[in-house]
């Protein structure tokens, strides 16, 4: 009986995930957001940016109850994770180099959709009795659709608590416990699943118990400092191999168009599958669309939603553009990728390998600790979403039991066998974004008229953005 549903819930999960259903959704969504925004979101990046860094500091007088800073911080916590590692490895090894530049469209275009979510969910958020900002699809269904689509915020709502205990904590400590034990297999210790669970409890618990500003707080120092340290650790292999890197970037546009032989351990991969496993494993890494990121970002302390829209659209751009790139490029030069019986299920270990070929066992050791900072911050990002959702469920003072039901199911995913789950998570993950996307496309004529009153001419001449 178990095994039939497993396989029901696979074939399921393939069909949502598969080339018909979610993933052209997907696209053409931020395809028509991108152009109805009239490609504002690559036009003021640089804008965004200078948003992001003034918003480490709120001012008094805004409401809500995280900077603007670490409220995108906690978005790129449970954004930022193992499919910016083994996500790209998986990528390149199904589709070829191709696939990266598929990956890379996916970011340009979830640009758009991140700013419209993240702009949506500071303009119709709520503040709950006990003072919490809530925020999200759910919110901005009911509050900018109208009560007839209520029930489309709910089902939003019950994905998203189901997919915060499978994809956001489950799966998450069981790759914390993994690559812990691959850790000390290396340097010669034998390290038990329950010890590490145990440990892995008591951190989760000292932050997630203390709520959305705790988490916030360890979020805004753990993601920056964990995303730098992988990224200039990618930049010091790509510098050691600067020759090879235009050739890595010929080879991903060349494989795009052209589709990529057989080579090494490489079984070849036409445009077809560049397309399919380049879009399918970007949109898993930056989540663009998913409707999860805008419930962190409605928690900012803004007065202009689009202040937050801004900061959300660098969502993609940090995920994809600039991390998933440094994994593909230091994969792509090392050559691993065409060893001799390379295979789809040897991309657990392909980007470890990779640094290992400059970086030698330092390389091995920082991708690994990566991997399980990774996770661990996408466990406390999406406690968030989870918990925003059963207060839009319950109520508010379901929130505290909430936390403490997801934090004690951190060292069950941390020991358990995962196989099932991952696809129950998977589904959910994937389900969440129809609602969404049915939101986004409904709303955007409000996105749109926000953001032209942002940016347009102000009465002395100057842009109102110059004020952001």
């Amino acid at each position: 009986m178990l095994e039939s549903f497993a396989r029901l819930v696979s074939d399921i999960d393939g069909v949502v995930w598969g080339p018909y259903v979610l993933i052209p959704l997907l696209l053409i969504v931020g395809v028509v957001l991108t152009v109805g925004l009239r490609f504002m979101p690559w036009r003021e990046l640089p804008h965004a940016f200078a948003t992001m860094w003034r918003g480490r500091r709120h001012h008094p007088d805004h409401e809500g109850e995280l900077t603007p800073f670490r409220a995108l911080m906690t978005s790129l916590a449970a954004t930022i994770g193992t499919g910016n590692i083994v996500g790209v490895a998986t990528a390149i090894l199904m589709g070829g180099p191709g696939a990266v530049f598929w990956m890379w469209v996916t970011a340009l275009v979830g640009m758009a959709t991140k700013f419209c979510e993240a702009t949506l969910a500071v303009k119709f958020r709520e503040v709950t009795p006990d003072g919490k900002f809530v925020g999200g699809p759910m919110y901005y269904i009911k509050n900018g659709l109208g009560p007839k689509w209520k029930w489309l915020a709910a089902l939003f709502a019950i994905f998203g608590v189901v997919a915060s205990f499978g994809i956001g904590n489950m799966t998450q400590a069981n790759a914390v416990t993994a690559n812990v034990v691959k850790l000390g297999t290396d340097y010669g210790l034998t390290l038990e699943p329950w010890a590490i669970a145990i440990v892995l409890l008591v951190l989760a618990s000292a932050v997630l118990i203390g709520g959305v500003k705790r988490i916030g707080l360890v979020a805004g120092t753990l993601v920056p400092v964990m995303a730098l340290v992988y990224v200039f650790g990618g930049l010091a292999v790509l510098a050691a191999n600067i020759e090879k890197v235009p050739g890595a970037f010929r080879l991903i546009f060349e494989s795009a168009l052209y589709g990529h032989a057989a080579v090494g351990g490489f079984a070849g991969a036409g445009i077809a599958a560049a397309i399919r496993f380049g879009v399918a494993r970007g949109l898993f890494s930056n989540e663009a669309g998913l409707g999860s990121a805008p419930i962190a970002h409605a928690t900012a302390i803004v007065d202009n939603p689009v202040k937050q829209g801004l900061l959300g659209m660098l969502d993609p751009f940090i995920d994809t553009i600039i991390v998933c790139t440094i994994s593909a490029l230091v994969i792509l030069i090392s050559g691993q990728w065409m060893a001799p019986g390379i295979g789809d299920a040897d991309a657990g270990t392909l980007t470890s390998q990779a640094f290992s070929t400059t970086m030698g066992e330092f390389g091995s050791w920082l991708v690994t600790t990566g991997l399980v900072l990774f996770a661990f911050s996408t466990i406390l990002g999406w406690c968030v979403y989870g918990e925003r959702c059963v207060i839009y469920l319950f109520g508010h003072k379901a929130a505290l039991p909430y936390r403490v039901i997801f934090t004690l199911i951190v060292p069950v995913g941390a020991i358990a066998k995962l196989s099932l789950v991952w696809d129950l998570a998977d589904l959910f993950n994937g389900l969440m974004a129809i609602p969404n996307l049915i939101a986004l496309l409904l709303l955007s004529p409000i996105v749109f008229k926000l953001a032209r009153e942002y940016f347009s001419p102000s009465e002395n001449g100057q842009p109102e953005k110059a004020d952001a």
